[in-house]
């Protein structure tokens, strides 16, 4: 009794603010039950941590995703056959920071629904330029900084561990293979980005999900949408891009598999209407990975597909 009653304490310090969040989710997982069955059976939304929790757990986890490739998270809205997988599930993963903005009161009430993002501290964390930014404290796209979403791989290995103990040594061995693996991706994108001069690194996409990589690995990056595609860009936001784009000669812009293109598709028509060609330089993966059995499909194949587009972009090579 006395347990659970430091549990409601605990969350309710950490809705009011008063404790930080890594806090509140290592009691969250300190709470889980084991589980009987095998495979441990998993739910994710966003097909990136799906890909994780696969990374981690392995042979021991049978992992269904909601959200597939081209899904826009921001956007998404669960079904009723998605509220019965959440509950029948042992373990659910999300990303967090609103990312999953219309899942958000869902999924913050499943005691077994765990944030990986709640993992980063929060000062590594970006805020929104401006400011706060409807329900976004702080920028959801963390994955794009390599190093931010190592810290994703002890939150998995964690519950996991916690409801199935049995697997525990599995998921620390799986996890520091992973780490590993995520190490050798950050210093790929170090050298890919350092053939692009420093004059020529700007990075010009459909919605701003691009900080943490900039940030990261040295690129100066605009959106013309903000951090969330709810927001829609206008005619003024249209014209200063093309602008913007015709005084630094910019010589591409990048749509994304999860955005419409048709805005983006307007500011290459501004930009062309004051005399500067520029191009389309590619697909990115944004708020969703690539499609099941592609290497686009994981999370590295994702990342080292985005980077490339991006080099060849940049340096006028056409796709």
């Amino acid at each position: 009794m006395r347990t659970s009653s430091n549990v409601l304490v605990l969350l309710t310090l950490w809705v009011l603010g008063f404790l930080p969040q890594a806090t509140a989710q290592q009691d969250k997982i300190a709470q889980l039950q084991p589980v009987r069955q095998s495979p441990v059976r998993v739910v994710t939304t966003v097909n990136f941590i799906t890909d994780l929790v696969q990374q981690v757990g392995g042979d021991r986890v049978r992992v269904e995703g909601l959200m597939g490739a081209g899904v826009d998270p921001h956007l998404y809205k669960a079904s009723a056959g998605d509220v019965r997988r959440l509950q029948q599930a042992d373990l659910v993963f999300y990303a967090g920071l609103h990312l999953e903005g219309k899942m958000v009161e869902l999924l913050e009430r499943l005691p077994k629904a765990i944030a990986v993002t709640d993992a980063i501290p929060r000062e590594r964390l970006i805020r929104p330029a401006g400011g706060f930014q409807g329900q976004y404290t702080y920028d959801p796209h963390v994955w794009f900084d390599v190093t931010l979403w190592q810290f994703t791989i002890n939150q998995v290995r964690d519950a996991l561990s916690r409801v199935d103990p049995a697997g525990a040594s599995r998921y620390r061995a799986n996890a520091e293979a992973y780490r590993k693996r995520l190490e050798q991706l950050d210093a790929f994108i170090r050298q890919q980005i350092a053939q692009i001069p420093p004059q020529q690194r700007v990075l010009i996409t459909a919605h701003d999900a691009f900080a943490y990589l900039g940030r990261r690995y040295g690129l100066e990056v605009r959106g013309l949408q903000g951090i969330s595609t709810v927001s829609e860009a206008g005619t003024r936001d249209v014209q200063a891009l093309a602008d913007f784009i015709v005084e630094r000669r910019i010589r591409a812009i990048f749509v994304e598999s999860s955005v419409p293109r048709r805005p983006l598709e307007a500011v290459l028509a501004a930009a062309r209407s004051r005399g500067w060609h520029v191009i389309i330089g590619g697909e990115l993966f944004s708020d969703a990975a690539g499609s099941p059995g592609t290497p686009e499909g994981t999370y590295v194949g994702m990342m080292e597909h985005n980077i490339r587009t991006i080099v060849n972009g940049l340096l006028g090579r056409e796709p």
